[in-house]
């Protein structure tokens, strides 16, 4: 069956906007065609009066922590986590990721992202939600080995090798998988060198957090008198696959390292600014041709998992890190988001092209917040919501039709993860 977005503008690679139509191929994902094509498809989605524009990539988050949004704010980042964040997370059963993951993909399919990279645990549970609900994602099982018992500890690396091996190319291709160890301060030295080559061995990347706070660079340096990234190139991290998360605290060196592998790294600007981490230098990243996207992190430290209000923050705050107005520019921000996004984590998305993947959003341009349009991709970055998101697709099947997602029950979704979140709560805190 053949699908026509008819009626609109398209934005096209080079981030030039015309008007025209997309004729996709639903059966097998793929845009045909773009151009004037009234009347080709066997199907017509209205575009009138709107833009269509590849689908958003989120590409760092933690989807489940949707449960947690709003329950412990304005504190930094080690207390954030041990003292609020990791106590409900021990707490937390299969079916509460399940619910929550279930939350944070309607949040994203409704405003246009249609991948995205999650690191967790119950992996199986985010990965059935993805192939339920339609969209595509690189998910992995975060692993931390820090304040547990070894064997305990090798478990939770090898589970991570092992959900890896077993859901990569689930849900027909749509999951692809990696290794996850949380970051290089919660995972020992000897988990990377052991697990790391399993990766290598398996053929996925390896991603982690890393130069997110000072708090998580001065170990490394005082104990092997090295940046953390030299040291983890040391146990073999920083392939051409691997991406890092955050980057906030990255000296010159590092940068140079980073460009020299091939490395991504993936911007979180609400995050990094609600938890006071810092801002990451991503004009001098970008000047050095890193490889950068942009992720939201999860709900619990943004406290949404919208990308547009994701691009606005890295514009913004790309311009205040450096003093100038003209870093961190608007065509730049909204690569991060598309199709550098999706290099980064190795996902087939970003572009509108004929013989790409049919993973698109169509953004209504009538509302007054978007009026007039002098240029399009600048208000995608600095004025457009994801509630502007009329029809998200991925790849090739309409997963969003009018602002309502036709794959899970909205309603339901929020009533199951209000009740999970509450419940999840009491069982860690007693209250």
């Amino acid at each position: 069956m053949t699908l026509e977005l008819s009626g609109g503008h398209v934005l096209r690679p080079d981030l030039s906007v015309e008007r025209a139509d997309v004729l996709v191929d639903a059966d097998v994902g793929e845009v045909l065609d773009v151009g004037d094509l009234a009347g080709t498809g066997d199907e017509r989605l209205d575009c009138s009066g709107s833009l269509v524009m590849p689908g958003l990539v989120n590409a760092h988050t933690h989807a489940a922590m949707t449960l947690l949004r709003g329950y412990a704010d304005d504190k930094p980042l080690e207390a954030w986590l041990r003292e609020d964040v990791w106590p409900v997370e021990g707490a937390l059963e299969p079916a509460d990721v399940r619910a929550g993951t279930e939350l944070g993909v309607v949040e994203m399919l409704r405003s246009g992202v249609t991948a995205f990279a999650d690191m967790y645990f119950h992996v199986p549970e985010v990965v059935d939600v993805i192939e339920r609900a339609g969209l595509r994602a690189r998910v992995g099982h975060g692993v931390v080995t820090v304040a547990k018992e070894t064997g305990t500890a090798h478990d939770d690396a090898a589970e991570s090798i092992e959900i890896a091996r077993e859901y990569d190319g689930a849900a027909g291709g749509r999951v692809r998988t990696a290794f996850m160890p949380h970051s290089l301060t919660t995972v020992g030295e000897s988990f990377l060198e052991e697990y790391v080559p399993e990766a290598r061995e398996l053929g996925v990347p390896v991603h982690t957090h890393a130069n997110e706070t000072r708090e998580e660079v001065e170990p490394i340096v005082e104990e092997h008198g090295q940046r953390p990234l030299a040291y983890a190139r040391e146990r073999g991290l920083l392939s051409r696959e691997d991406f890092l998360a955050h980057g906030v605290h990255l000296d010159d060196s590092e940068i140079e390292l980073l460009a020299e592998t091939g490395t991504g790294i993936v911007h979180c600007p609400a995050s990094n600014m609600k938890l006071a981490s810092g801002m990451a230098p991503v004009q001098r990243l970008l000047d050095a041709g890193v490889p950068v996207g942009l992720g939201t992190d999860g709900a619990a430290s943004n406290n949404d998992l919208d990308v547009f209000d994701e691009m606005r923050d890295a514009a913004m705050l790309g311009k205040l890190a450096t003093g100038d107005a003209s870093a961190v520019a608007a065509p730049d921000v909204l690569r991060m988001a598309t199709e550098w996004g999706a290099e980064v984590v190795g996902l087939p998305a970003g572009r509108i092209e004929s013989g790409g993947t049919a993973d698109l959003a169509v953004v209504d341009f009538e509302a007054p917040h978007l009026t007039p349009v002098h240029d399009h991709v600048s208000h995608l970055v600095y004025a457009a919501r994801g509630s502007d998101v009329r029809h998200t697709l991925c790849d090739g099947r309409v997963l969003v039709r009018d602002g309502e997602v036709t794959t899970l029950d909205g309603a339901r979704v929020r009533r199951e993860a209000d009740e999970r979140a509450a419940a999840a709560v009491e069982r860690a805190t007693g209250e």
